[in-house]
């Protein structure tokens, strides 16, 4: 194996990645303020329209094929057999309470295709939603169908939940390399942990499982089990010469996707900035940020031929934390909202957040002056996503009802999670997928809503964004004061009557959801009034407000600009713009 095609994961496949890149928080029951497990995830893509999928529940005849194309192409990949029963999905939920969410990694470019492959990393989550009902069986499922159709995609990282366990899941595909009788090595290589109680993980497109306890075979029935992984996991890197070491010392992640500058800075950046707002332990260990920052140190440098143990990383982040103190959901949504605020790399604080503190950068994400490259910080919170949520899984509560699936769409920093129960049987019209497209406007899609909110807080962000997070934290904190009295009134409907609970939680869904639009499009119109050419005009209770005269006009404020950007300007113009004489006027 040449070193090239290792350390290609940095230099082409990861960088190219980047474009589509996502983040996922998994929290244990015992790490949840309420005893639910909590996925979010973050779908960041320049080319995704965000919208809410819908899948609903069907019996199929013998017989029926599937028709595969690939979630971020719409590229047709091939069909696939049909079961016989398909469960209702609900954006990345299912009416079981069964969330997966992904980002991913890319790993070994020799490993990033295959030759005939059908399900890509989209469709084997939608697909799996629809036919498994837990965790356990979701991995299982997942197997199943990369080993018997192959896998189309590059390396990914699953986040998998149900109402009583969360689990991460690393998978790679096996290229175009040949059995021993000349045969291609159809499917992938994976391990997928359980997340301890009273811990949280977090994956932002890089793998993250290293060592794990390789079993001869997977119980998925034994309660105990807490690690499941494909048989040749490692002989497969082994045999075609990606590894050579003792089995109890391989590490996926290394192996499949050694980790680089790019992939600490870019991904594990993000799984470092949650831990360390919630694990002491973890914020005292100045390790982790050098290596999330991108000083990656090997006892023994790669140089070429199979991967060993001594050219691993001496020093990793932890793929999982135990946390100070157990989480809100609010608290979760807040975290997907980070900027890297707090850190020396607090992008609203740096030259390139002037004049108006912007805590983005447009792409590219690493820029070349005098044949030195540079790079734009990759945060948590960012401008392309299409949609992002935060998934509960609710034991407690029958399943149609248990899960909760807080949704939002454009930049998590911006939107506004509106819920979502696992068991409607519609959709709001504002969220649906065939209104609006990348391409196609629509004045009543909520992705171009927020999106005419979110644009118009880049211009001056520091004076507009602070008035969208004050109302968006208004409603999501109502929100999550509603649901506790519309889970009370759905769990009693339920024992009456399954169908009354199912209409009782969709009314609710669609008519908050339809109203948050209607509310967020108003805003526009308030803010775009209050901030337009440059002034702030005076306002209370988002009206703007006479100025007395009762012919409509304001009172009207000129904020200017900071006192760093004038001394910039003056340090970059010199005397060009001096008044003569110095007499300001």
């Amino acid at each position: 194996m040449k070193k090239s095609l290792i350390l290609l994961l940095v230099a082409v496949l990861f960088i190219s990645k980047t474009a589509s890149s996502c983040t996922n928080f998994l929290v244990s029951k015992g790490a949840s303020a309420d005893g639910s497990t909590i996925v979010t995830y973050a779908a960041d893509s320049h080319q995704l329209y965000g919208s809410l999928y819908y899948w609903a529940a069907r019996d199929w005849t013998p017989g029926t094929l599937l028709d595969v194309y690939e979630w971020d192409t719409g590229k047709y990949l091939g069909k696939i057999d049909q079961i016989s029963h398909t469960y209702q999905v609900t954006g990345n939920i299912n009416e079981h309470q069964l969330v997966i969410g992904e980002t991913t990694y890319g790993g070994l470019e020799v490993l990033g295709s295959q030759t005939g492959a059908i399900v890509d990393y989209g469709s084997l989550i939608y697909i799996t939603l629809q036919r498994a009902k837990n965790a356990r069986e979701a991995i299982k499922t997942m197997a199943e169908l990369v080993e018997k159709y192959g896998y189309a995609s590059s390396g990914e990282s699953f986040s998998i939940a149900d109402g009583n366990e969360v689990w991460i899941m690393d998978l790679i595909g096996k290229g175009d390399f040949k059995t021993k009788d000349g045969k291609n090595e159809k499917g992938a290589v994976w391990v997928a942990l359980r997340i301890p109680e009273g811990y949280v993980a977090a994956h932002a497109n890089h793998a993250r499982i290293t060592t794990f306890p390789f079993q001869k075979k997977n119980k998925f029935d034994d309660p105990n089990a807490n690690c499941f992984h494909s048989s040749d996991v490692i002989s497969f890197a082994i045999n075609n010469k990606l590894y050579e070491g003792p089995a109890e010392k391989f590490s996926f992640s290394d192996v499949y996707a050694p980790v680089e500058f790019s992939a600490a800075r870019f991904a594990e950046l993000r799984v470092w900035a949650f831990f360390n707002k919630v694990s002491s332990e973890f914020r005292n260990n100045k390790d982790n940020w050098e290596y999330a920052t991108g000083n990656i140190k090997h006892a023994v440098t790669y140089k070429e031929g199979p991967m060993k143990p001594e050219n691993f990383p001496t020093h990793r982040m932890p793929l999982w934390v135990k946390v100070d103190q157990k989480l809100d959901v609010h608290s979760i949504m807040n975290y997907m909202r980070d900027h890297l605020e707090g850190t020396e790399l607090d992008m609203a604080k740096d030259a390139g957040a002037e004049p108006f503190g912007l805590p983005y950068r447009w792409r590219p994400l690493t820029w070349k002056v005098d044949d030195k490259n540079y790079l734009n910080e990759r945060v948590t919170a960012t401008q392309q996503t299409g949609f992002s949520f935060v998934a509960q899984s609710r034991s407690w509560l029958p399943a149609p009802i248990g899960g909760l699936f807080w949704f939002g769409v454009d930049d998590a920093a911006s939107t506004v999670y509106t819920p979502i129960y696992c068991g409607i049987n519609k959709i709001p019209v504002e969220f649906a997928e065939n209104n609006g497209s990348m391409i196609a406007w629509s004045d009543n899609s909520a992705f171009w809503i927020f999106n005419m909110v979110t644009n118009w807080a880049y211009t001056r962000y520091n004076v507009i964004h602070p008035e969208i997070h004050n109302y968006q934290q208004q409603l999501e904190a109502g929100y999550i004061k509603q649901v506790k009295d519309i889970d009370e009134k759905a769990k009693t409907l339920y024992a009456e009557n399954k169908d009354k609970a199912i209409q009782y939680v969709t009314d609710y869904s669609v008519s908050t959801a339809s109203k948050l639009v209607a509310d967020w499009k108003q805003f526009f119109q308030y803010l775009f009034m209050k901030y337009m050419d440059g002034n702030v005009k005076d306002a209370a209770d988002m009206k703007l407000k006479d100025s007395g005269t009762n012919k409509g006009i304001p009172n009207v404020k000129y904020p200017g600009y900071s006192e760093e950007w004038k001394r910039n300007v003056i340090n970059k113009t010199g005397d060009k713009l001096l008044i003569p004489g110095n007499n300001a006027h």
